[in-house]
């Protein structure tokens, strides 16, 4: 390798060997370090963040420098609280590597403040004696104002909480319960089982993961699904018709939550409900033959019975006009009556009244 150097007249800093060959730190830090050593007085005051963004070093590539400086005794930082409250850093560069000790005795010489007590040993120092004031101690007025009574009932943000019920003393060993007792127990209802449309979509949508690895749930997540699932099996859909429509059509940039994926297509892709079937209706009565009419007015004429009846719609409508026709000896008709029930009334009529008393 040939090497041409020429030994710059200003503008240098000078750079210890132990520093640019230190296979310990990247070359982040040591840009860092040379960086903060050459320059001059009036701009130390800066912290060594803002130093650095002037080399464009930022974020994760500052941290690192930082971290392996302080590491190998480069800088060294001390953290306190001030007069005021405010939490201030106080930040030591040295171009050659000090311990603990050597950097606090460093900077005591260069900030004699620092050197003095801290802020919690001078809050722990007795008060100095001071001299009292002018005049005699007096009690403040209140200028005639009467202070409103207080209610610590109503200005209660929390009212207080209610007692907790003492717990049932257990039974001693050889105590026998009582019948009662013994129908109390038996009358706890039994913990509530999952229905068999909850287990099965449960069970689907836990089988997700191995067709699309994205989809993968935790039990108590597909168990929260399940509940939405289930409507699709009550309306009909088999299992693997249900995993079919959660894993069609995939989104294009990918699923970021399982769940919120599954509950949305779950939500707004579940069919509709089926309608309820309606009954089968009734088969017909059988039909009955035809019979003849037993009535003696009309001979001949047939009819089809509805029930147990012998004679024909006609024949019995004229049987009771008859009878009123007797009682009330009257040849009146109605107009709806047709000329054959007429007939037959008449002829009953008549034949009722050729009867013996």
């Amino acid at each position: 390798m040939l090497r041409h150097v020429i030994a710059p007249s200003s503008g240098w800093t000078k750079a210890s060997h132990t520093v640019v060959r230190d296979r310990r730190m990247n070359s982040d830090a040591k840009i860092l370090l040379l960086y903060v050593q050459g320059l001059p007085e009036s701009a130390t005051g800066r912290p060594l963040g803002e130093l650095a963004r002037k080399l464009e070093m930022k974020g994760r590539a500052y941290q690192q420098a930082k971290k392996q400086l302080i590491e190998h005794g480069y800088v060294h930082e001390w953290r306190g609280q001030g007069d005021g409250g405010r939490w201030v850093t106080e930040q030591l560069f040295t171009n050659t590597p000090l311990t603990r000790d050597e950097a606090r005795a460093v900077r005591a010489r260069l900030s004699p403040e620092a050197a003095g007590p801290t802020r919690a040993e001078r809050l722990s120092a007795p008060p100095s004696a001071q001299s009292p004031t002018v005049g005699e101690p007096t009690p403040p007025s209140a200028g005639g104002y009467v202070p409103e009574e207080e209610h610590v009932d109503e200005n209660t943000p929390h009212p207080p909480s209610e007692a907790e019920p003492e717990p049932e003393p257990e039974p001693e060993a050889g105590h026998r319960p009582t019948p009662a007792q013994e129908a109390g127990a038996e009358a706890t209802p039994p913990s509530p089982h999952p229905s068999p449309q909850l287990t099965r979509a449960e069970r689907v949508l836990l089988s997700l993961r191995h067709t699309r690895r994205e989809l993968l749930l935790g039990v108590g997540e597909a168990r929260a699904l399940a509940v939405e699932a289930a409507k699709w099996l009550e309306r009909g859909l088999t299992e693997s018709e249900l995993r079919h429509a959660l894993l069609a059509e995939p989104p294009k940039g990918g699923v970021r939550s399982a769940v919120g994926f599954l509950r949305h297509r779950l939500t707004h892709k579940c069919p509709v409900a089926l309608a309820p079937v309606a009954p089968p209706e009734p088969p017909p009565p059988p039909v009955r033959a035809l019979i003849t009419c037993t009535s003696e007015a009309e001979e001949g004429h047939v009819f089809r019975p509805l029930g147990d009846e012998t004679e024909c719609a006609d024949c019995r409508r004229a049987t009771a006009y008859a009878s009123w026709m007797v009682d009330t000896d009257t040849y009146d008709f109605p107009p709806d009556m047709t000329w054959r029930q007429r007939f037959v009334a008449v002829a009953k009529a008549d034949a009722l009244r050729g009867k013996p008393a």
